[in-house]
């Protein structure tokens, strides 16, 4: 699957994402989310602000704008890490397209 910039992402309703320090945890609620050995899906505090952009109403290139605001670190870099992680949580099916 292509992750395209003007495309909307929002959490999978079967999964429960909590805050524990600088990280971020993921439970899946049900069979089949994530990794069949690790039950948690943890996220640094990179892919925490990017996470807490996924919203379900901005594209990824909106989100990527909003981190290029925030961070200080080369556009092509953030849009590698930004469009990187949503393919993981995509194909791990912690993250679903919407619309």
């Amino acid at each position: 699957m292509e992750i395209k910039l003007d495309s909307v992402y929002a959490p999978s309703e079967d999964i429960v994402a909590r805050s524990i320090e600088d990280e971020l945890i993921i439970v899946p609620l049900v069979a089949g989310i994530g990794d069949l050995e690790d039950e948690l899906y943890t996220l640094n505090e990179t892919g925490k602000a990017i996470w807490d952009r996924l919203d379900g109403k901005k594209t990824l290139r909106e989100v990527r704008d909003d981190l290029l605001a925030e961070f200080e670190a080369p556009a092509g870099e953030i849009e590698k890490d930004l469009i990187g992680l949503v393919e993981e949580l995509v194909r791990r099916r912690i993250l679903v397209a919407v619309g």
